[in-house]
């Protein structure tokens, strides 16, 4: 049985004390016997702050990336135990915005991804596909290059402890969603993918999230399709209300 997930990712957003106040919005209206995993991830931050504010929830804690190396001369970043240390369970890597603004690449990925599983963490691994790669009839190749990329060397027993994130570029924060069908489709593509990678059995395993203008008036029709286990929220994670119903219909 996979598991149910529902994360949301507040990318640059909210001050310290906002991200709090959302975050027990949040806290206040779950109910502890969830089959529903909630994930949220504040910025760097807020992370230490909302912590605290969640410690006896039922919520995962996230961070939006991580740097690769553990410590060291890499003024500005941020390591793996710094974040575990703070309570962090997950780590979203492979970002179509960290691979846009800021060069990440698929060999980063895979770095990435063997370190927070070595930590017993668990990586939320984002793919995905421009519109002009879409148009183009590349979503296969784009998508398997970037699961390729990133599981290299993953053996087995661990590739069962990551999630991955399907988010079509093109429907990130412009409103513009896939159709149901459109995501179960390239979803079942993905997992085929990992199928052939692995195996059936590991393909089974691994929730497969869908990312891109996910919100409560679509989540519905998406969450119902059979290769879907979830969403990475974007924008209707900043609004307690909109995030509690997309948990809500995933409940459902």
């Amino acid at each position: 049985m996979r598991e149910k997930i529902i994360a949301g990712n507040w990318k640059m957003n909210l001050t310290v004390s906002q991200s709090v106040k959302l975050a027990s919005e949040i806290a206040a209206s779950l109910k502890e016997d969830m089959k529903t995993k909630v994930v949220i991830a504040p910025t760097y931050l807020a992370t230490a702050a909302v912590a605290e504010v969640i410690k006896k929830s039922s919520i995962y804690l996230a961070v939006q990336d991580i740097d690769p190396n553990n410590d060291g001369a890499y003024t500005g970043k941020i390591s793996i135990s710094m974040v575990k240390d703070l309570g962090v369970s997950h780590i979203i890597i492979g970002h179509s915005e960290q691979r846009e603004h800021y060069r990440e690449t698929d060999e980063n990925v895979n770095l990435k991804l063997k370190n927070i599983i070595d930590a017993g963490l668990s990586p939320i691994l984002c793919i995905g596909e421009t519109l002009s790669q879409r148009e183009n009839r590349e979503i296969q190749n784009v998508l398997t290059k970037q699961l390729v990329g990133a599981y290299r060397g993953l053996p087995q027993s661990l590739a069962v402890r990551t999630v991955i994130a399907y988010e079509p570029v093109w429907a990130i924060g412009t409103g513009v969603t896939a159709t149901d069908e459109q995501a179960q489709e390239t979803i079942k593509l993905v997992r085929s993918t990992v199928s052939s990678l692995y195996d059936q059995e590991t393909a089974d395993k691994v929730s497969i999230l869908y990312g891109g203008s996910m919100k409560p008036a679509n989540a519905g029709g998406l969450l119902t399709m059979r290769d879907i286990d979830g969403g990475l929220i974007g924008g209707a994670s900043l609004d307690a209300k909109s995030f509690l119903e997309i948990i809500k219909t995933a409940e459902q």
